[in-house]
Order: C-alpha cells, then sequence, then structure tokens
C-alpha cells in the first residue's frame, strides 16, 4: 500500500563491544565509533531507531539513555553515535571521558518504523538531539529526493554538513542553549516553508513542548494529513532520561 508504514519488531540484544574511534563532529556534538563481534547480526532499518547506550551511574548503579545508530557498517563491523553534549547526565559523562580501547555496552533496537521512499518530498525538523537521526534520513533517501531540514543549533559552529544524493536544501536555526525548550525560533522557520508539490512526509524530534507545538502547526496551519507525520518529545525540560510520543 502507497506511503504505508511497516513496523518491525526486533529480537532483544545486548552486545559488549569497544571504543575503536572518537571524534568531535562539531564542539557540541561527539562521535563514537564502537565495534566488537557482538555487532553480528545488528539491524537497523530506520533512521530514527534507538538503541540503549549503557554507562556506570552513581552507587555503582548502571544508567542508559536512548541514542540514534548514526551509521553502521556491517563489514568493517562498526557502529556511530553521536552524542549531543548540551545535556550533563550519567551517559553523556561517559562518552566525553571515552577512549579507544573502552568497554561499551548497547541494546537494541527494540523494533524500527520503516517510512518507505514512495513520498514526494521530505520535512525534517529539531533541535541538536535530532541531528543523528536527520542526518542519517537525509543521507539515506534515494537520489534527487527534495528534502529540508530545519534545525535549531546554538550557532553557526555546530551545523554539520551532509554526504547525500538527495535534493537537500538546509535551513539552520540559531539561538542559545537557554531557549531549548522555547518552540518561537522553530516556528518561525516552520512558518515559512512552502511545501513542493506532491505528497510529502514531515518529521520533527525536538524537546517534548516544542515538538508539540510544531506538530500542532503541522495538523492545525499546514493541514498536513496526520498518517503523514511522526513527532517525538526527545527529551523533557526539567526532567531525565524522559522522552514522549506525540501521536494522534
Amino acid at each position: 500500500m502507497k506511503h504505508a508504514i511497516t513496523r518491525i519488531r526486533h529480537a532483544l540484544h545486548w552486545r559488549d563491544l569497544t571504543v575503536r574511534r572518537t571524534e568531535h563532529v562539531t564542539p557540541r556534538m561527539l562521535r563514537l565509533t564502537l565495534a566488537g563481534e557482538a555487532l553480528a547480526g545488528f539491524t537497523s532499518l530506520s533512521p530514527d531507531d534507538h538503541i540503549k547506550v549503557f554507562a556506570p551511574g552513581e552507587a555503582g548503579q548502571t544508567e542508559r539513555r536512548d541514542y540514534t545508530p548514526r551509521r553502521f557498517d556491517a563489514a568493517a563491523g562498526e557502529l556511530v553515535v553521536d552524542f549531543a553534549l548540551h545535556e550533563a547526565g550519567p551517559v553523556t559523562a561517559w562518552a566525553r571521558g571515552a577512549k579507544p580501547g573502552d568497554a561499551a555496552q548497547i541494546g537494541g533496537p527494540r523494533g524500527s518504523a520503516v517510512v518507505p521512499h514512495d513520498f514526494d518530498w521530505w520535512l525534517l525538523v529539531g533541535d541538536e538531539t535530532a541531528l543523528p537521526a536527520i542526518g542519517r534520513r537525509i543521507e539515506e533517501l534515494p537520489a534527487g529526493t527534495p528534502v529540508t531540514s530545519l534545525v535549531a543549533v546554538t550557532g553557526p559552529e555546530e551545523e554539520q554538513r551532509f554526504e547525500t544524493a538527495a535534493a537537500h536544501q538546509a535551513v539552520w536555526v540559531h539561538r542559545p542553549p537557554a531557549q531549548a525548550a522555547d518552540p518561537a525560533p522553530l516556528l518561525a522557520a516552520l512558518e515559512t516553508f512552502v511545501p513542493p508539490a506532491g505528497e510529502g512526509f514531515i518529521w520533527i524530534a525536538a524537546e517534548a513542548g516544542v515538538a508539540r507545538a510544531l506538530r500542532r502547526h503541522v495538523l492545525e496551519v499546514m493541514r498536513h494529513p496526520a498518517p503523514w507525520l511522526k513527532a517525538a518529545g526527545y527529551w523533557v525540560q526539567g526532567q531525565a532520561d524522559a522522552s514522549e510520543k506525540l501521536e494522534a
């Protein structure tokens, strides 16, 4: 069926890996390349899949947070994970201090929601936490597919470049970290977006209140069909390890 989203469940696996490389994509975006034989059979079918990354917490407890599998190279046995350094949680702290040879543990993904590539155009909206999923989507879209990204970051030094065969237009919205939970900057950018002809898919991920406001605009002002929209709160202001699914 045209435009049908396919939901696929995966067997849940815990994988003991090793940090192979670390690099800063931007000053506030850290990339870890993880490797190990335990990656055999790893499957991630959608750019917004989530894995659990585990790290030591207080009093010997293990902490876990959701992250996007940014890129998986089965031949090289490598999994790339990007960490937005805007937060100061235990997993982010672990990532900051990680060095080649360190142990790493992940779990999942538990499932994938696969959006078909039969849409005429794409709009991807989000903040720093959404950039791994946005970047992967842009890179994986078919050649010539029109895709616009509206992304809020702290400044020009946080802008990223993506290698893609898609027809990508990037719109960067600069705002200070203190405004990360304010929907106004991204709403202003969204209001200027003129959808191309045809049927498009819109994807949104940011702080929960921001994502909710953007979703409302897409549905009530743009009158975009709800089945062709996916929105999520990747984080919640004032709450640790919190997220929200925003559905009709």
